[in-house]
């Protein structure tokens, strides 16, 4: 029998002590400057519903969140962090939110790594997406109604509080960041350096959502491309010799890397319509990838694309080559 989310949240509320998360509302009194601490508990009776719950505060800020996976069911209990851009009494406009959905983005983009372990789901007018693996929530896309959530599940007979709370101290970087404007040092934690293993690496196949539904097309359509370079580069320069999502050192993931004698070779991927465009896109990503701090620097950038690039694309890599000693290029592959 699956305990109720009243019993839940109490009783992440009484074992939170030991843990950072425990201090949720000191940090909160700090980050917003208030002279009293707004309570000292994760969840509050005004917070707390039969099906959810959020942290005490939390109707604007990026929350706290535990609640069923499906709504409709109460077989998996979730637990992470959530937008929620239903307005009420309490948040009469999303506007608060947005800028705080970029700042999320953001963090996800510099942090990759970090919660690879967990998924991200969407509900939209009573619609919910299938399992995603975390991801930019491109907050362009913030609009009223949608509940977005990264975080994990376990089943809701047999609840892991320690679990949960080890999970939500993990997040609180990221809590703090979005809640501090950006102030808060985006990187959670140090990391390890560029360590490259051969493989292909299994995503999780995003769906077809009411919201975003265009740029989750995007994102399927840049994963199809992944892939199918993968295995043309797999058998040109063999399996051992390739890496698919490889850990940059530095935070973040490469589409794909191949390994040469003379170094490495990184391909980032874009599915926009014109090579200008994927190449604006990419060169930042792959200067950060091959030059931040730590980072492993590359032999040859390669930017893909799926249209042939023209002569002032040439011209303009070219340009980057000569100037600027960059050795990068533009590769065209359709499927």
């Amino acid at each position: 029998m699956s305990l109720d989310i009243f019993r839940i949240a109490a009783k992440l509320n009484d074992l939170a002590a030991p843990h950072p998360i425990g201090a949720l509302q000191d940090l909160r009194a700090r980050l917003k400057g208030l002279i009293h601490r707004p309570g000292h508990r994760i969840f509050s009776a005004q917070t707390t519903f039969e099906r959810w719950a959020f942290h005490h505060g939390g109707r604007k800020e990026l929350q706290f969140n535990i609640g069923y996976w499906d709504r409709a069911k109460s077989d998996d209990l979730r637990h992470g962090v959530a937008f929620s851009f239903q307005r009420n009494r309490t948040l009469r406009s999303i506007d608060v939110l947005v800028p705080k959905a970029k700042l999320f983005d953001d963090f996800l983009t510099l942090n990759a790594d970090e919660f690879r372990d967990m998924g991200m789901m969407w509900y939209y007018k009573g619609e919910r997406s299938m399992d995603q693996t975390p991801a930019p929530i491109c907050s362009s896309l913030a609009r009223e109604e949608l509940f977005v959530f990264l975080g994990n599940r376990q089943p809701a007979h047999r609840v892991d509080y320690e679990k949960i709370l080890n999970d939500f101290d993990r997040l609180l970087a990221l809590y703090e960041y979005v809640e501090s404007g950006g102030l808060s040092a985006p990187a959670a934690h140090a990391k390890p350096g560029f360590d490259f293993k051969p493989g292909f690496a299994k995503k999780a196949k995003a769906a077809k959502a009411t919201v975003a539904e265009k740029v989750l097309d995007l994102e399927l359509r840049h994963d199809e491309l992944q892939k199918a370079l993968y295995r043309r580069l797999a058998l040109q320069f063999g399996e051992d010799n390739v890496r698919m999502e490889q850990p940059s050192g530095v935070g973040t993931r490469i589409d794909l890397v191949v390994k040469r004698r003379d170094g490495y070779w990184f391909y980032e991927i874009k599915s926009a319509l014109t090579p200008r465009t994927c190449l604006r896109e990419a060169i930042g990503q792959l200067l950060e990838y091959a030059f931040w701090p730590g980072a492993q620097e590359p032999t040859r950038f390669i930017v893909v694309g799926e249209n042939p690039i023209d002569g002032e694309g040439q011209e303009y890599l070219g340009r980057l080559r000569k100037r600027f000693s960059l050795p990068i290029e533009y590769e065209a592959f359709a499927l």
